[in-house]
């Protein structure tokens, strides 16, 4: 059972940086995912890929993972870029690409 850790990025529809600052353990998954013939839903017999895990650091997530005796993965997280711009931005005379309708 291999567990990843890392850190989630932000989600494109968030304008913030809530829910990226913890770090997260979860389990890769240990069997595929089956159709029901009846329903179409589909199913696992894999009950740790519920399992999430949300930790303060890395720190305490690997020290978690080592003393269960979880193999694991580190994933570190990229860094991120900020982009400054402004709404004048848009009409300036010096843009890379031309503005047009």
């Amino acid at each position: 059972m291999l567990a990843r850790i890392y850190k989630p990025a932000k989600s494109a529809m968030q304008a913030g940086v809530a829910k990226t600052k913890d770090w997260v353990l979860l389990f890769e998954p240990a069997s595929a995912r089956v159709p029901d013939p009846l329903m179409g839903w589909t199913s696992t017999t894999d009950m740790n890929g519920e399992v999430r895990l949300n930790f303060e650091s890395e720190a305490e997530a690997v020290a978690y993972a080592q003393r269960h005796g979880i193999a694991f993965q580190v994933t570190e997280p990229k860094p991120r870029r900020k982009i400054i711009k402004a709404y004048a931005d848009n009409f300036a005379t010096n843009r890379k690409q031309p503005w047009t309708h």
